[in-house]
């Protein structure tokens, strides 16, 4: 396994060099826009965007004008919006861009039960040369460089020889939401059938399916005799299979987790804190991110390193529409866990005694309903709904 050259380079973001890819990982909100513009205006052939979130407001309005200007000289801009994240927009914010040739495609726009399915992917892909990544969505929220404000999160920018991988996954997502929206046997083969390459810079999908996702498998897989583990992860609510193999990385080797403090869901930050104690009884570090919501999703398990659009839920796991960048590379690693370790002066150390201090009766309660919620009962009816009751994984046991 090579290991990535570390690149001098802005000092919010990291940047390396693995296996004929150029991988930067851009930290501040700012950054992230300014990098999406110049890619935008950049573009002389093609434009295509996923996104769970577009909000009409500053940095929206910024990026649709970019990509509207793009279409009227001539590239082709397409773009794929979920119609639940995006819930607050209307068609005519858009009608500049599609004047100019370009299209926008709502994912799950009808009322049904396969809207429960929601496509949480954050994909630009700019003339099939870069591609881009992350847990931000296109709003002012998270590009943004004010942490007092803002959502904490990443986004990666790659070139190289993989991002073609994900100009036939756009063209996939395109085809099923313009043509076959709704249609969940569809969208599930797509995820079940979507090739895996094991090169050390892969692109793992995530959907609805039966058991756990393509990425989630080949996260369990890494877990499996893992020395090392790092997470940084807005919304961590696992089932018992998953958690438990945490908990192994945790007692036989070190096991490191940033947690959010705040979220926009109080709930979510309940039902993980409901988890806090049996990590900590196997021996975790867990620190909560004080300064803003946090928002990434970002995992490190000895020399691989995931970052992408899942988060460690229920939902993210066996439901939502997702996309995982998995690299694995030793230098690359070591950055990130880097990157994490720098976090610990902008959280509170979780120990076991200051969980127990604050895990009275009542707030247990309160974190017990919270993890139903979030972890079984929005789960369950997604499943029964969309899924059936067949086969069910060791990981879904909660």
């Amino acid at each position: 396994m090579s290991e990535a050259t570390c690149l001098a380079g802005h000092p919010d973001a990291l940047t390396a060099e693995v296996a004929g890819h150029r991988l930067e990982v851009i930290t501040d909100g700012n950054l992230r826009i300014d990098r999406i513009l110049a890619l935008v205006n950049g573009a002389a052939r093609s434009i295509d965007l996923v996104m769970y979130i577009f909000d009409h407001d500053e940095a929206g309005t910024r990026v649709l004008d970019a990509m509207t200007a793009a279409a009227q000289r001539g590239v082709r801009v397409r773009a794929v919006i979920d119609s639940f994240g995006s819930s607050d927009l209307t068609d005519d914010i858009f009608a500049a861009l599609r004047a100019a040739g370009g299209s926008v495609t709502f994912f799950s726009r009808r009322w049904r039960s396969s809207y429960l399915i929601r496509n949480h992917q954050k994909l630009l892909v700019v003339d099939d040369e870069v591609a881009v990544t992350g847990g931000f969505n296109i709003a002012s929220a998270y590009l943004s460089g004010d942490r007092s404000l803002c959502w904490f999160d990443l986004g990666i920018v790659v070139r190289g020889p993989s991002v073609a991988r994900m100009v036939a996954w756009f063209a996939e997502i395109h085809d099923y939401t313009a043509h076959h929206d709704g249609k969940l046997f569809l969208l599930r083969r797509l995820i079940r059938e979507w090739p895996v390459d094991k090169g050390p810079v892969t692109w793992l999908v995530g959907g609805p399916t039966q058991r756990l996702s393509p990425w989630a498998q080949a996260v369990r897989s890494d877990l499996t005799g893992a020395c090392q583990l790092d997470m940084a992860m807005a919304y961590f609510s696992p089932g018992q299979g998953m958690l438990r193999r945490l908990g192994r990385v945790a007692r036989l080797g070190r096991a490191r987790f940033i947690m959010a403090a705040k979220s926009d869901n109080a709930a979510t930050i309940g039902a993980s804190r409901l988890l806090y104690g049996y990590l900590l009884r196997k021996g975790a570090t867990i620190w909560e991110y004080r300064p803003c919501k946090l928002h990434m999703k970002l995992i490190v398990i000895d020399d691989v390193v995931y970052i992408g659009t899942a988060n460690f839920d229920m939902r993210s796991l066996f439901v939502n529409v997702e996309l995982m960048l998995r690299v694995a590379d030793a230098g690359f690693a070591e950055q990130m866990r880097g990157f994490i370790a720098a976090q610990r002066e902008d959280c509170d150390n979780i120990t076991a005694a200051a969980h127990k201090a604050r895990a009275g009766w009542l707030t247990r309660l309160r974190w017990t309903l919270a993890w139903f919620v979030v972890g079984v009962a929005d789960y369950t009816v997604s499943r029964r709904l969309n899924f059936g009751l067949g086969e069910t994984d060791p990981d879904l046991e909660v």
